[in-house]
Protein backbone atom coordinates (compact mmCIF):
# COMPACT_ATOMS: atom_id res chain seq x y z
CA UNK A 1 0.00 0.00 0.00
CA UNK A 2 1.37 3.19 -0.64
CA UNK A 3 -0.84 6.49 -0.88
CA UNK A 4 -0.33 10.31 -0.45
CA UNK A 5 -2.71 12.24 1.54
CA UNK A 6 -3.06 16.48 2.53
CA UNK A 7 -2.06 16.10 6.48
CA UNK A 8 -5.09 17.87 7.61
CA UNK A 9 -7.40 15.27 5.96
CA UNK A 10 -5.11 13.10 7.66
CA UNK A 11 -5.25 14.41 10.85
CA UNK A 12 -9.02 14.83 11.24
CA UNK A 13 -9.28 10.92 10.38
CA UNK A 14 -6.81 9.68 12.60
CA UNK A 15 -8.01 11.97 15.35
CA UNK A 16 -11.36 10.12 15.26
CA UNK A 17 -10.07 7.40 15.11
CA UNK A 18 -7.50 7.16 17.95
CA UNK A 19 -10.33 8.36 20.56
CA UNK A 20 -12.14 5.64 19.72
CA UNK A 21 -9.31 3.29 20.65
CA UNK A 22 -8.52 1.80 24.55
CA UNK A 23 -5.46 3.57 25.93
CA UNK A 24 -5.63 -0.34 27.98
CA UNK A 25 -6.58 -2.78 26.03
CA UNK A 26 -5.24 -6.87 26.63
CA UNK A 27 -5.77 -7.05 22.69
CA UNK A 28 -2.61 -5.15 20.98
CA UNK A 29 -4.66 -4.88 17.48
CA UNK A 30 -7.68 -2.73 19.33
CA UNK A 31 -4.84 -0.04 19.59
CA UNK A 32 -4.16 0.21 16.01
CA UNK A 33 -6.21 1.80 13.21
CA UNK A 34 -6.97 -0.16 10.29
CA UNK A 35 -5.75 2.02 7.34
CA UNK A 36 -7.43 0.36 3.59
CA UNK A 37 -6.77 2.26 0.48
CA UNK A 38 -8.83 1.72 -2.68
CA UNK A 39 -9.57 3.78 -5.57
CA UNK A 40 -9.01 7.81 -4.52
CA UNK A 41 -9.85 7.08 -0.86
CA UNK A 42 -8.55 5.79 2.17
CA UNK A 43 -10.65 4.78 4.99
CA UNK A 44 -9.44 4.94 8.39
CA UNK A 45 -11.49 2.10 10.98
CA UNK A 46 -10.67 2.07 14.51
CA UNK A 47 -12.92 -0.27 17.14
CA UNK A 48 -12.88 -0.77 21.00
CA UNK A 49 -15.10 -3.47 20.47
CA UNK A 50 -17.95 -1.95 21.83
CA UNK A 51 -17.77 1.27 19.10
CA UNK A 52 -16.44 1.07 15.43
CA UNK A 53 -15.84 4.59 13.54
CA UNK A 54 -14.50 4.54 10.25
CA UNK A 55 -13.46 7.77 8.47
CA UNK A 56 -12.96 8.03 5.11
CA UNK A 57 -10.60 11.08 3.31
CA UNK A 58 -9.44 11.81 -0.23
CA UNK A 59 -5.54 10.52 -1.29
CA UNK A 60 -4.21 9.99 -4.16
CA UNK A 61 -3.69 5.88 -3.68
CA UNK A 62 -0.34 4.66 -5.75
CA UNK A 63 -0.93 1.30 -5.19
CA UNK A 64 -4.26 -0.13 -3.16
CA UNK A 65 -3.85 -2.33 0.18
CA UNK A 66 -4.54 -2.17 3.68
CA UNK A 67 -2.55 -2.25 7.09
CA UNK A 68 -2.89 -1.73 11.00
CA UNK A 69 -0.42 1.02 12.57
CA UNK A 70 -0.58 1.98 16.45
CA UNK A 71 -3.65 4.68 16.32
CA UNK A 72 -1.99 7.37 18.89
CA UNK A 73 1.55 7.04 17.49
CA UNK A 74 0.20 7.81 14.24
CA UNK A 75 -2.15 10.53 15.40
CA UNK A 76 0.69 12.41 17.80
CA UNK A 77 2.89 12.14 14.44
CA UNK A 78 0.62 13.89 12.06
CA UNK A 79 -0.26 16.63 14.86
CA UNK A 80 3.22 17.79 14.81
CA UNK A 81 3.91 17.88 10.94
CA UNK A 82 3.46 21.13 9.81
CA UNK A 83 0.25 22.63 8.26
CA UNK A 84 -0.12 21.84 4.51
CA UNK A 85 2.45 18.87 4.37
CA UNK A 86 1.82 16.21 2.24
CA UNK A 87 2.69 12.79 3.75
CA UNK A 88 2.79 10.08 2.06
CA UNK A 89 2.30 6.42 3.64
CA UNK A 90 4.03 3.11 2.21
CA UNK A 91 3.10 -0.54 4.28
CA UNK A 92 5.82 -2.84 3.37
CA UNK A 93 4.36 -6.38 4.50
CA UNK A 94 7.08 -8.15 3.98
CA UNK A 95 9.07 -5.83 7.33
CA UNK A 96 6.01 -5.60 8.81
CA UNK A 97 6.73 -1.76 8.53
CA UNK A 98 4.62 1.23 7.93
CA UNK A 99 6.54 4.35 6.50
CA UNK A 100 5.89 7.93 7.09
CA UNK A 101 6.99 10.38 5.14
CA UNK A 102 6.32 14.27 4.65
CA UNK A 103 9.46 17.19 3.94
CA UNK A 104 12.47 16.30 5.46
CA UNK A 105 10.80 13.77 8.46
CA UNK A 106 10.51 9.89 8.28
CA UNK A 107 8.91 7.72 10.33
CA UNK A 108 8.83 3.95 10.32
CA UNK A 109 5.93 2.19 12.43
CA UNK A 110 5.51 -1.20 13.29
CA UNK A 111 2.30 -2.76 12.10
CA UNK A 112 -0.12 -5.78 12.54
CA UNK A 113 -1.60 -7.71 9.95
CA UNK A 114 -4.86 -6.13 9.04
CA UNK A 115 -6.55 -9.90 9.15
CA UNK A 116 -6.72 -9.86 12.86
CA UNK A 117 -8.44 -6.59 13.01
CA UNK A 118 -11.91 -7.15 14.50
CA UNK A 119 -14.75 -5.77 12.02
CA UNK A 120 -17.99 -5.39 13.95
CA UNK A 121 -21.08 -7.45 12.50
CA UNK A 122 -23.76 -5.76 10.45
CA UNK A 123 -26.83 -5.58 12.08
CA UNK A 124 -30.05 -5.45 10.15
CA UNK A 125 -31.53 -1.85 11.29
CA UNK A 126 -35.12 -1.66 12.41
CA UNK A 127 -35.21 2.05 11.55
CA UNK A 128 -33.52 4.43 9.43
CA UNK A 129 -33.92 7.84 9.02
CA UNK A 130 -31.67 11.45 8.73
CA UNK A 131 -32.04 14.17 11.17
CA UNK A 132 -30.64 17.41 10.73
CA UNK A 133 -27.21 17.84 13.16
CA UNK A 134 -28.41 20.89 14.97
CA UNK A 135 -31.44 19.22 16.48
CA UNK A 136 -29.45 16.15 17.27
CA UNK A 137 -26.36 18.36 19.11
CA UNK A 138 -29.39 20.48 20.86
CA UNK A 139 -31.00 16.51 22.07
CA UNK A 140 -27.26 15.15 23.34
CA UNK A 141 -25.54 18.28 24.14
CA UNK A 142 -28.69 19.44 26.75
CA UNK A 143 -28.97 15.64 28.19
CA UNK A 144 -25.41 14.38 29.05
CA UNK A 145 -24.80 16.50 31.75
CA UNK A 146 -27.20 14.15 33.84
CA UNK A 147 -25.79 10.89 32.46
CA UNK A 148 -24.91 8.77 35.76
CA UNK A 149 -21.38 7.60 36.19
CA UNK A 150 -22.75 4.71 38.95
CA UNK A 151 -21.19 1.62 37.71
CA UNK A 152 -23.78 -0.60 39.29
CA UNK A 153 -26.75 1.17 37.53
CA UNK A 154 -25.47 0.95 34.23
CA UNK A 155 -28.60 1.25 32.51
CA UNK A 156 -28.18 4.94 33.66
CA UNK A 157 -24.78 5.19 31.51
CA UNK A 158 -26.27 6.77 28.76
CA UNK A 159 -28.84 8.85 27.01
CA UNK A 160 -32.40 7.49 26.35
CA UNK A 161 -32.87 7.96 22.99
CA UNK A 162 -36.86 7.23 21.92
CA UNK A 163 -39.86 8.30 20.40
CA UNK A 164 -42.33 10.02 22.96
CA UNK A 165 -46.19 11.22 22.74
CA UNK A 166 -45.94 15.14 23.50
CA UNK A 167 -48.75 17.50 23.34
CA UNK A 168 -48.39 18.48 19.80
CA UNK A 169 -48.04 14.83 18.75
CA UNK A 170 -45.32 12.13 18.36
CA UNK A 171 -41.45 13.71 19.22
CA UNK A 172 -37.76 12.04 19.25
CA UNK A 173 -36.95 12.59 22.82
CA UNK A 174 -33.64 11.92 25.28
CA UNK A 175 -33.61 11.66 28.63
CA UNK A 176 -30.72 11.07 30.99
CA UNK A 177 -31.02 10.56 34.45
CA UNK A 178 -28.48 10.21 37.76
CA UNK A 179 -31.68 9.90 40.28
CA UNK A 180 -30.24 13.30 41.42
CA UNK A 181 -30.79 15.46 38.17
CA UNK A 182 -33.02 14.76 35.07
CA UNK A 183 -33.04 16.41 31.37
CA UNK A 184 -35.66 15.57 29.46
CA UNK A 185 -35.44 17.33 25.73
CA UNK A 186 -37.73 16.85 22.79
CA UNK A 187 -37.13 17.52 18.78
CA UNK A 188 -39.60 17.28 16.17
CA UNK A 189 -39.83 13.29 14.57
CA UNK A 190 -38.18 12.98 11.45
CA UNK A 191 -39.51 11.45 8.73
CA UNK A 192 -39.13 7.60 8.90
CA UNK A 193 -38.46 7.41 12.53
CA UNK A 194 -41.68 6.97 14.08
CA UNK A 195 -41.21 3.00 14.04
CA UNK A 196 -37.64 3.30 16.02
CA UNK A 197 -36.99 1.00 19.02
CA UNK A 198 -35.94 2.84 22.26
CA UNK A 199 -32.33 2.71 22.88
CA UNK A 200 -29.95 3.84 25.70
CA UNK A 201 -27.13 5.54 23.81
CA UNK A 202 -23.78 4.88 25.84
CA UNK A 203 -21.66 7.87 27.67
CA UNK A 204 -18.59 7.50 25.24
CA UNK A 205 -20.82 7.04 22.01
CA UNK A 206 -22.78 10.44 23.02
CA UNK A 207 -19.32 11.95 23.34
CA UNK A 208 -17.64 10.36 19.90
CA UNK A 209 -20.90 11.43 18.64
CA UNK A 210 -20.74 15.49 19.08
CA UNK A 211 -17.79 15.70 17.15
CA UNK A 212 -19.93 14.87 13.64
CA UNK A 213 -22.11 17.41 14.46
CA UNK A 214 -20.88 20.74 14.52
CA UNK A 215 -21.67 21.29 10.42
CA UNK A 216 -25.33 23.27 10.91
CA UNK A 217 -26.10 22.47 7.11
CA UNK A 218 -25.31 18.25 7.63
CA UNK A 219 -27.79 15.95 7.53
CA UNK A 220 -26.95 12.64 9.50
CA UNK A 221 -28.19 9.24 8.76
CA UNK A 222 -29.74 7.58 11.98
CA UNK A 223 -29.74 3.30 11.54
CA UNK A 224 -31.42 1.86 15.41
CA UNK A 225 -31.96 -1.61 15.92
CA UNK A 226 -32.64 -3.49 19.52
CA UNK A 227 -28.49 -4.15 19.92
CA UNK A 228 -26.97 -1.29 17.80
CA UNK A 229 -27.02 2.40 16.41
CA UNK A 230 -25.67 3.75 13.25
CA UNK A 231 -24.99 7.52 12.58
CA UNK A 232 -23.27 8.48 9.25
CA UNK A 233 -22.30 11.24 7.79
CA UNK A 234 -20.69 11.23 4.31
CA UNK A 235 -17.34 10.87 5.28
CA UNK A 236 -18.01 9.47 8.94
CA UNK A 237 -19.66 6.03 10.10
CA UNK A 238 -19.91 5.59 13.72
CA UNK A 239 -21.61 2.61 14.69
CA UNK A 240 -22.33 1.63 18.68
CA UNK A 241 -23.74 -1.11 20.64
CA UNK A 242 -26.55 0.29 22.27
CA UNK A 243 -26.56 -0.37 26.83
CA UNK A 244 -28.31 -3.83 27.38
CA UNK A 245 -31.16 -2.80 29.83
CA UNK A 246 -33.76 -1.60 30.82
CA UNK A 247 -34.57 2.69 31.06
CA UNK A 248 -36.83 3.22 34.15
CA UNK A 249 -39.99 5.09 33.75
CA UNK A 250 -38.43 8.70 34.51
CA UNK A 251 -41.96 10.30 33.95
CA UNK A 252 -43.05 9.22 37.81
CA UNK A 253 -40.24 11.80 38.77
CA UNK A 254 -41.53 14.83 36.47
CA UNK A 255 -43.34 16.68 39.03
CA UNK A 256 -46.66 18.03 37.80
CA UNK A 257 -48.38 20.18 40.65
CA UNK A 258 -45.44 22.54 41.19
CA UNK A 259 -47.03 25.75 41.38
CA UNK A 260 -44.64 28.17 43.26
CA UNK A 261 -43.18 30.20 40.11
CA UNK A 262 -39.45 31.70 39.76
CA UNK A 263 -38.50 33.41 37.17
CA UNK A 264 -34.33 34.75 36.94
CA UNK A 265 -32.18 36.15 34.18
CA UNK A 266 -30.40 32.50 33.53
CA UNK A 267 -26.95 33.94 33.29
CA UNK A 268 -27.10 36.12 36.19
CA UNK A 269 -28.48 33.44 38.46
CA UNK A 270 -25.44 30.83 37.07
CA UNK A 271 -22.69 33.69 37.88
CA UNK A 272 -24.27 34.15 41.41
CA UNK A 273 -24.39 30.30 42.31
CA UNK A 274 -20.90 30.30 41.22
CA UNK A 275 -19.86 32.97 43.14
CA UNK A 276 -21.12 32.08 46.41
CA UNK A 277 -20.13 28.44 46.11
CA UNK A 278 -17.08 29.67 45.79
CA UNK A 279 -16.56 29.34 49.62
CA UNK A 280 -17.12 25.81 50.00
CA UNK A 281 -14.88 23.12 50.03
CA UNK A 282 -16.36 21.05 48.16
CA UNK A 283 -18.26 21.31 45.08
CA UNK A 284 -21.44 19.45 46.38
CA UNK A 285 -21.69 21.77 49.11
CA UNK A 286 -25.75 23.16 49.48
CA UNK A 287 -26.40 26.64 48.37
CA UNK A 288 -29.52 27.58 50.06
CA UNK A 289 -32.01 29.78 48.16
CA UNK A 290 -34.30 32.05 50.12
CA UNK A 291 -37.28 33.10 48.09
CA UNK A 292 -39.63 36.19 49.51
CA UNK A 293 -41.75 38.05 46.89
CA UNK A 294 -39.39 39.22 44.07
CA UNK A 295 -36.17 38.57 45.81
CA UNK A 296 -34.08 36.14 45.74
CA UNK A 297 -31.37 34.91 48.72
CA UNK A 298 -28.48 32.77 47.83
CA UNK A 299 -26.17 31.81 50.48
CA UNK A 300 -23.69 29.06 51.47
CA UNK A 301 -22.53 28.50 54.83
CA UNK A 302 -19.26 26.18 55.60
CA UNK A 303 -18.11 26.38 58.97
CA UNK A 304 -14.74 25.16 58.47
CA UNK A 305 -14.02 27.71 55.59
CA UNK A 306 -17.05 31.11 55.57
CA UNK A 307 -20.03 31.96 54.61
CA UNK A 308 -21.15 33.71 51.54
CA UNK A 309 -24.58 35.93 50.08
CA UNK A 310 -25.54 36.92 47.49
CA UNK A 311 -29.10 39.04 46.85
CA UNK A 312 -30.93 39.06 42.94
CA UNK A 313 -34.17 40.80 41.72
CA UNK A 314 -36.65 38.13 40.29
CA UNK A 315 -39.74 37.77 39.32
CA UNK A 316 -41.79 35.40 42.41
CA UNK A 317 -45.44 36.08 43.82
CA UNK A 318 -46.08 33.01 46.26
CA UNK A 319 -45.87 32.42 49.94
CA UNK A 320 -41.51 32.52 51.26
CA UNK A 321 -39.74 29.46 50.43
CA UNK A 322 -36.41 27.96 51.70
CA UNK A 323 -34.89 25.17 49.79
CA UNK A 324 -31.22 23.69 49.27
CA UNK A 325 -29.53 22.09 46.04
CA UNK A 326 -26.12 20.84 45.55
CA UNK A 327 -24.25 23.72 43.93
CA UNK A 328 -22.81 21.58 41.14
CA UNK A 329 -26.18 20.36 39.83
CA UNK A 330 -27.61 23.77 40.27
CA UNK A 331 -24.73 25.26 37.64
CA UNK A 332 -24.89 22.53 34.84
CA UNK A 333 -28.59 22.82 35.17
CA UNK A 334 -28.65 26.79 34.72
CA UNK A 335 -25.62 26.69 32.15
CA UNK A 336 -28.78 24.88 29.26
CA UNK A 337 -30.60 27.68 29.30
CA UNK A 338 -30.22 29.63 26.05
CA UNK A 339 -32.90 31.88 26.22
CA UNK A 340 -32.81 34.92 28.54
CA UNK A 341 -35.08 33.03 31.87
CA UNK A 342 -35.23 30.26 33.67
CA UNK A 343 -38.35 29.20 35.31
CA UNK A 344 -38.49 27.00 38.49
CA UNK A 345 -41.70 25.46 39.53
CA UNK A 346 -41.19 24.08 43.37
CA UNK A 347 -43.43 22.30 45.21
CA UNK A 348 -42.07 22.55 48.67
CA UNK A 349 -38.07 21.91 50.17
CA UNK A 350 -38.35 18.77 50.08
CA UNK A 351 -40.10 17.85 46.77
CA UNK A 352 -38.35 18.11 43.32
CA UNK A 353 -38.09 21.12 41.31
CA UNK A 354 -38.72 21.88 37.86
CA UNK A 355 -37.16 23.79 35.21
CA UNK A 356 -37.75 25.04 32.30
CA UNK A 357 -36.56 27.77 29.37
CA UNK A 358 -38.70 30.26 29.61
CA UNK A 359 -42.16 28.90 28.01
CA UNK A 360 -40.10 26.41 26.37
CA UNK A 361 -41.45 22.97 26.73
CA UNK A 362 -39.03 20.78 24.79
CA UNK A 363 -36.08 21.17 27.24
CA UNK A 364 -37.03 20.00 31.21
CA UNK A 365 -35.04 19.32 33.85
CA UNK A 366 -35.50 17.96 37.14
CA UNK A 367 -33.16 18.85 40.38
CA UNK A 368 -33.79 16.92 43.87
CA UNK A 369 -33.33 19.65 46.60
CA UNK A 370 -30.80 18.80 49.62
CA UNK A 371 -31.65 19.75 53.36
CA UNK A 372 -29.75 22.37 54.40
Amino acid sequence: MKISIERAALLKAVSQAQSVVERRNTIPILANVLIEAEGSDATFRATDLDIEVVDKAAAQVERAGATTVAATTLHEIVRKLPDGALVTLTADNATGRLTVEAGRSNFSLATLPKEDFPVMASSEYASNFSAAAPALRRLFDKSKFAISTEETRYYLNGVYMHIADAEGGQVLRCVATDGHRLARIDADLPEGAADMPGVIVPRKTVGELRKLLDDDEMKIAVSVSETKIRFATPDITLTSKVIDGTFPDYTRVIPQGNTRKLEVDAADFAQAVDRVATVSSERSRAVKLQLDEDRLVLSVNAPDSGAAEEELAVAYGDERLEIGFNAKYLLEIASQVDRENAVFLFNSSGDPTLMREGNDQTAVYVVMPMRV
